[in-house]
Parts: C-alpha cells; sequence; structure tokens
C-alpha cells in the first residue's frame, strides 16, 4: 500500500509538470529581348541586395547579438526563480545601456541573429507566463540544429498546455520528439512527456502506443528504464 502511494505520488507530480512549440514574372508572349532585360535588373539588384545590404546588415546582427546572448546565459544558468525572472526581463528589454532581444529582433530583422532571438524571447516570455507571447515567438523560430528545434517546439507545448490548449499541446510534444529520431536522449524525453500529457487527456491508446514506441525505439534510454510501469498502469502487462 505504502509503495502505491510513493508511485502514485510520482506520477501525480509527473503530470503536474506536463500540465504547467511562408505566373512567372512575365508573359511568354513578350519579347525575348523584354525578359532577357528583366533578368539582368533583377539578377543585378539581388546582387547589390546581397553584397550592399544584406550580408552588411548579417556581419552587424553577429557582431552585436553577443549581449543578448550574454544575458539569456546568465538566465538559462540562474536558480533562484526571482533572479532568473528579473533576467528574463533582461533578455526581452536590455538594460538600458544595451537592448535586448525585442529591438534586436525589430532592427535585425531577417537575419540569423535575428531569428536566434526569437528563441530567447520565446523562453523568456515562457518562464514569465506569458504563454501567447511565448508562442508566438517560438513559432517564428526555425533552425537546422535539431536539439534546439525540439526544444523549441517542446516549449510551445509548454505554453499550449499552460493555455489548456491541449489538443496543440500533445501535437508539440510529439512534434519536439520527432525532429530528429536518432537523437536518443530528446526524442524520448519528449515521447515520455506526450505520453504523460496523453494519459491526463484520457487519450489511454495514445498514451500506450507513445510508451510503447519509447520502449520498442529507446530501449536504452532512461525513459525508458520504468516505461512497462506506466504501460502496466494503462493495462498493458508484458510483451
Amino acid at each position: 500500500m505504502a509503495e502505491k502511494t510513493v508511485h502514485e505520488k510520482a506520477h501525480k507530480q509527473e503530470v503536474d509538470v506536463v500540465t504547467r512549440a511562408r505566373g512567372f514574372w512575365a508573359k511568354n508572349s513578350k519579347p525575348i529581348i523584354y525578359i532577357s532585360t528583366a533578368i539582368i535588373l533583377i539578377a543585378g539588384g539581388w546582387l547589390v541586395y546581397k553584397y550592399m545590404v544584406k550580408l552588411p546588415k548579417e556581419e552587424k546582427a553577429n557582431d552585436a547579438v553577443f549581449v543578448v546572448q550574454r544575458y539569456f546565459s546568465d538566465f538559462s544558468n540562474a536558480q533562484a526563480d526571482s533572479l532568473k525572472t528579473a533576467l528574463a526581463n533582461r533578455v526581452l528589454n536590455g538594460d538600458g545601456a544595451n537592448s535586448g532581444a525585442l529591438k534586436f529582433i525589430s532592427k535585425y530583422d531577417g537575419t540569423a541573429a535575428s531569428n536566434l532571438c526569437h528563441f530567447y524571447a520565446g523562453a523568456s516570455y515562457l518562464h514569465l507566463k506569458q504563454f501567447d507571447k511565448a508562442i508566438k515567438q517560438l513559432k517564428d523560430f526555425s533552425t537546422d540544429a535539431t536539439q534546439i528545434q525540439s526544444r523549441a517546439y517542446g516549449m510551445i507545448g509548454d505554453a499550449s498546455a499552460e493555455l489548456k490548449k491541449n489538443t496543440d499541446a500533445l501535437d508539440y510534444y510529439k512534434k519536439a520528439a520527432g525532429v530528429n529520431e536518432k537523437d536518443e536522449f530528446t526524442s524520448s524525453e519528449f515521447l515520455f512527456r506526450a505520453g504523460l500529457f496523453a494519459e491526463t487527456m484520457g487519450k489511454k491508446q495514445e498514451a500506450i502506443d507513445l510508451y510503447k514506441k519509447l520502449k520498442k525505439d529507446y530501449p536504452l534510454s532512461d525513459k525508458a528504464a520504468n516505461i512497462d510501469r506506466y504501460l502496466a498502469r494503462l493495462g498493458e502487462v508484458g510483451e
């Protein structure tokens, strides 16, 4: 009985955590000389933009973003909640002398550094419990770095759960798990969280399927170590 109580308490804590992620430009009938001229003008315009505007803007952004990165590093490493809250606001708004992520995004819109600041802003808004703003910033972020993209989707899931957008939350937890299925740690973590969240929604079979996928695809992961206990709780014993 005592062991059951411990398990129920542990499950409640896990569930609580889970419930707290844009015709062709000319007509063919136009004389070929007009088309050729237009191509030259467009290509020339692009080259001017690329080398006279875009690249210098990227360079300036890369030089300037380190300030926001330092703020975000301080925020990420802070332990005390009050300090973390103060640092989250600094990430977003700067310290008076230096701008934060929000002004950086506006000033350097379209650059890789601005894209990264969407992630910083989203994580900060999530901590501040401004969930709609967190979702907006994180949806504006994208990267080929799968662990970071997975984390962004997971945070959208967290924010959606807080807003009681349960379907969105579950979808983003599953999306986070599927970004790179070769990444055992990240994928198993979000599969587990998706399974727990499916349970809280009363989606028993979906929870079972998620737990089974975790067990089958990532048998050596930490999350798989006790997955049979979760399956048994849902009536799936042995396999």
